[in-house]
């Protein structure tokens, strides 16, 4: 499947014309989107280019310029595309923003990245506004706008900052260049049966500020021609997805496995889809086989990371699926099973996944991180933090080697809530973990140490996170202890907890808090 593909990216390379500019020049009236945030609104490319170059001139107005990193926090919506395209056709570099952080959450991404104006909207605005930053809504863009002139670009030229889930320490910021997108293209039209079939629209439940709903739906979508339904839903159903696939006339979906569990406990059945892809964790033989009986058709695993993005998949189309695994390597990606020296490992040993170096979805780097940059790598292979083994040509993906926390199709970093649970006035130390739940893989459980003579509820340090952190990154768990394991250096052993969580999950009621 990838012995003769070649990166090829063109010396000049802007985002913004892959995605609006070029179809908007050769075929306005072409569907880009499908709103059906309030009935349904369908939106020309055309339109999407007259949005974008409004959004461009407030920005200017602001004075953006290249290399200036610009937010946005924003949910789906015509908005959110016109403005990622408004900021890299000016050689400034976008920062996708979660609408579900609150104000923790934020301040370190706004901090981190320097960030002095967002496009957002009038929720966002009141978010952003404790933090000094300038915000834009569509109430402050111009009614006309002359075309945005176009920068001058290349592939290796920074235009996307997309902050990771915090495993160790703060969120780093994945640094892309243009050719982000190019990279993309190869698993996203794997993972959908070749993708841009006549009447194929794409729709996701996962949010577009994170790489699975900006870079595996929308960014490709608009590209390769095939309509996106935007749908915001304040809360995922089998009822509401039915609804949208229904409305939107929807063929292929990016279901991450999470919903792929609520779907199956509804007992929901979608007709008249053409692709389904999930990725973050394998489904197994008996998730494919209901994926079979609801949608009629086989679900195509893919897998990837922030740092570098749909590296495998499996195509239903191309091969038959091996339960277990995530599939093979997408062209254009070399994958390998190393060892602790970045030596390959013969097929059937399990080691550490690998990419190497050339692939077109990788970042450039972390942002202001060189030494983080440097440890990403061994030799010419870049980390995924994962272990696997090679069973043929199929990566059977084994488990994960850092601390990430894969929770509702999320993968949220534990350090980021066990700082936030410290600024709490109780709470003396705390671990964080995932705990094993049969419905959203895991369950962010936190073990708590208050401080003597202090008092605080379950309940009153959730909220405390909920408040601060995030609407989805929270414990739905807190057991107290009277103390943590800890190394001599001082660091809570993590696997320690992550074992007393596995135990509590294995027996019935265990641990709740």
């Amino acid at each position: 499947m990838t012995r003769d593909f070649r990166w090829q990216f063109p010396a000049r390379l802007n985002m913004a014309v892959q995605i609006i500019d070029e179809r908007a020049r050769a075929e306005p009236a072409r569907l880009a989107l499908i709103d059906l945030t309030e009935g349904r609104r369908d939106i020309s490319y055309g339109d999407l280019a007259v949005l974008s170059h409004r959004v461009g001139a407030a920005l200017v107005a602001e004075g953006v310029g290249p290399g200036d990193r610009r937010g946005d926090l924003l949910s789906e919506s015509a908005l959110t595309a016109a403005a990622h395209a408004a900021i890299w056709r000016m050689g400034a570099i976008s920062v996708p923003l979660f609408k579900l952080f609150r104000h923790d959450a934020l301040e370190s991404r706004v901090r981190d990245a320097g960030l002095t104006v967002a496009v957002t909207d009038d929720e966002g605005a009141t978010l952003l506004a404790p933090l000094g930053v300038t915000t834009l809504t569509e109430a402050h863009l111009p009614a006309t706008a002359a075309p945005q002139p176009m920068a001058e670009t290349g592939p290796e030229t920074p235009a996307c900052l997309i902050y990771t889930s915090g495993t160790t320490g703060k969120p780093k910021g994945a640094l892309h260049g243009h050719r982000m997108l190019m990279g993309h293209l190869p698993g996203v039209e794997v993972s959908h049966d070749r993708l841009g079939q006549p009447g194929d629209v794409i729709w996701t439940p996962a949010d577009w500020a994170w790489i699975g709903g900006l870079f595996d739906v929308l960014m490709p979508g608009l590209a390769l021609g095939v309509p996106v339904v935007a749908a915001r839903l304040p809360k995922f159903t089998a009822a509401e997805s039915i609804r949208i696939c229904r409305e939107g006339g929807v063929r292929n979906v990016f279901f991450p496995p999470t919903a792929l569990r609520m779907l199956r406990a509804e007992g929901a059945i979608i007709p008249g889809l053409r692709s389904v892809a999930s990725g973050g964790e394998p489904l197994g033989a008996e998730m494919l086989d209901w994926g079979r009986a609801a949608f009629g058709l086989t679900i195509n695993e893919f897998y990837g990371q922030t740092e570098c993005n749909m590296v495998a998949s499996s195509a239903a189309s191309l091969f038959a699926p091996r339960p277990g695994c995530i599939g093979r390597a997408v062209p254009g990606f070399r994958i390998g099973v190393i060892d602790a020296g970045g030596a390959e490992l013969r097929r059937g040993e399990e080691g550490d996944i690998a990419i190497h170096r050339g692939a077109g979805s990788m970042m450039l780097e972390y942002w202001q991180r060189p030494a983080a940059t440097a440890e990403k790598f061994r030799g010419d292979w870049m980390l995924t933090g994962d272990r696997g083994r090679w069973e043929g040509d199929y990566l059977r993906f084994v488990g994960r080697e850092d601390d990430v926390i894969t929770s509702a199709g999320y993968r949220i970093g534990p350090a980021e809530i066990e700082d936030c649970l410290m600024t709490h006035p109780a709470v003396a130390t705390v671990g964080v973990v995932g705990k094993p739940d049969p419905l959203r893989t895991e369950i962010v459980k936190a073990y708590v140490v208050l401080r003597p003579g202090a008092s605080a509820s379950a309940g009153e340090l959730t909220e405390h996170v909920r408040a601060r952190l995030s609407g989805h990154a929270y414990p739905r768990e807190i057991a107290f202890l009277p103390a943590l394991p800890m190394t001599v250096s001082g660091k809570v052993i993590r696997k320690d907890l992550r074992a007393m969580a596995m135990a509590e999950a294995a027996t019935p009621f265990g641990g709740n808090a």
